[in-house]
């Protein structure tokens, strides 16, 4: 009976509305996640509905302010309300659904240039919320929810309080990430400055700081291992008990992150290379990677390399080869003229769909049709306009239909058992357009 109490839409394959709910994510002391599938549009969202005993008038106002504080930061890194309203005597607001939030992402361990790139999204969020006078009050790795693309954005401002307004009850927040004025009921920009500094201490190093923050903390032989000295000065000042030794806000504090990066990667790699102890002979997979570049590296345009196991991969493969990591975003410089806004890899200024993700059409930049030598396959279908395709293409750039006909490499007759396109089983350990695993020559 208590559980009933406690989740207000208990059960599973339930439907509110147009959404039908398929299990639930999570449940705080305010209200429970869920989620569900959305049997208009078709896809899957997440629901936030609040708990049975909290409906009264206070609580509802208090859930109505999240949604418009919510509403009035348009940022990339930050969780959009797709619908807020009551829906079967439930009020319901509407996310989108992410693949899973921080806290799960920091179960296995992350390398630094993923950390900072997490780090930097994570303060654009909140340097967004500082410029708009808004302060969260509760960041933590729980309330950053991951999006394809590593993607990272800030949720939950259920307790976010405007800095301009009255903070009574400000308090709130939780154990392990506030600061400790904000625990006396005294938040400012700078609470948010110190709830991030822990966040991204405890990303690089694998440990969380604890009260009463005396210097150096938990975790800081494990952060110096891996930090540069400027970054872990920023981090220090970043988690200073005395909130006027922090950073004014999160825009400052990622403008020194922004400023240090290079350097923190770059003494990173160093680190790194003078562990390694020293090899007879040469390595066999370089040996290999070089053999492929001479074979096939221009008819494949492998100019990249992956960064995680530094295998050469090209603009157009969706998995790295070598280690079969998914490549959703291209980060890379492109030859092309301009990228497509959702992949990050290049297209051309007269196509109207990107030819390697699928999404909504593009807007063509102008009316001219360009011509290219590398144009080497035909659309297969009648009515499309040019029926010009390049190497690799998942979807014809022109009439959007997917390519069917498997893309072929001069020279190999190997194919992969799962999308039948090109693959190279001797050199690669995964196919490079579907991910699937090869049999190894």
């Amino acid at each position: 009976m208590a559980e009933r109490a406690t989740h207000p839409i208990p059960g599973t394959q339930k439907r509110i509305d147009k959404y039908r709910i398929r299990r639930r994510i999570s449940s705080g002391p305010f209200a429970a996640v869920y989620e569900a599938y959305d049997t208009i549009e078709g896809i899957r969202v997440a629901l936030k509905v609040p708990h049975p005993h909290l409906t009264d008038s206070q609580f509802l106002e208090d859930f109505r302010r999240e949604v418009r504080l919510a509403a009035r930061l348009d940022h990339a890194n930050i969780l959009p309300v797709k619908n807020a309203s009551f829906i079967d005597g439930h009020f319901v607001i509407v996310f989108p659904l992410g693949e899973r939030t921080l806290a799960d992402r920091l179960r296995s361990r992350l390398s630094l240039r993923t950390a900072l790139g997490y780090a930097e999204q994570a303060l654009s969020a909140a340097a967004c919320a500082h410029a708009r006078r808004i302060i969260h009050c509760d960041i933590k790795p729980e309330n950053l929810i991951l999006f394809p693309g590593d993607r990272l954005r800030l949720a939950d401002f259920g307790i976010a309080r405007m800095a301009l307004r009255t903070r009574e009850a400000s308090g709130s927040g939780t154990i392990g990430y506030i600061a400790p004025e904000q625990a006396m009921g005294r938040p400012s920009v700078r609470s948010d400055v110190f709830s991030l500094g822990l966040l991204i201490w405890r990303m690089i190093s694998g440990k969380l700081p604890e009260w009463p923050f005396t210097w150096p903390p938990n975790g800081y032989d494990s952060l110096r291992r891996r930090a540069h000295p400027d970054l872990i000065a920023l981090l220090r000042r970043a988690i200073e008990v005395r909130p006027s030794r922090r950073f004014p806000d999160a825009g400052a504090m990622l403008n020194g992150v922004q400023a240090v990066r290079r350097k923190a990667l770059a003494y990173a790699t160093r680190k790194r290379r003078a562990r390694k102890p020293e090899r007879s002979g040469r390595d066999w997979r370089e040996a290999r990677k070089k053999q492929f570049l001479i074979m096939w590296g221009r008819q494949l345009e492998t100019r990249h390399r992956c960064p995680r196991c530094e295998g050469p991969v090209s603009e157009s493969m969706q998995h790295c080869p070598w280690c079969g990591t998914p490549r959703r975003q291209h980060r890379d410089d492109t030859r092309f003229p301009a990228r497509c806004p959702r992949c990050g890899r290049g297209i051309k200024l007269d196509w109207k769909y990107c030819p390697w993700c699928y999404g909504p059409g593009l807007h063509p930049d102008t009316n001219r049709e360009y011509s290219d030598a590398r144009y080497e396959k035909r659309c297969s279908n009648p009515q499309c306009a040019r029926k010009l395709l390049l190497p690799f293409m998942r979807y014809c750039p022109w009439c959007h239909r997917r390519v069917r006909r498997p893309w072929k490499l001069a020279g190999s007759t190997d194919r992969c058992p799962s999308c039948h396109w090109a693959v190279l089983p001797y050199f690669w350990r995964f196919c490079p357009w579907c991910g699937r695993t090869l049999a190894r020559r």
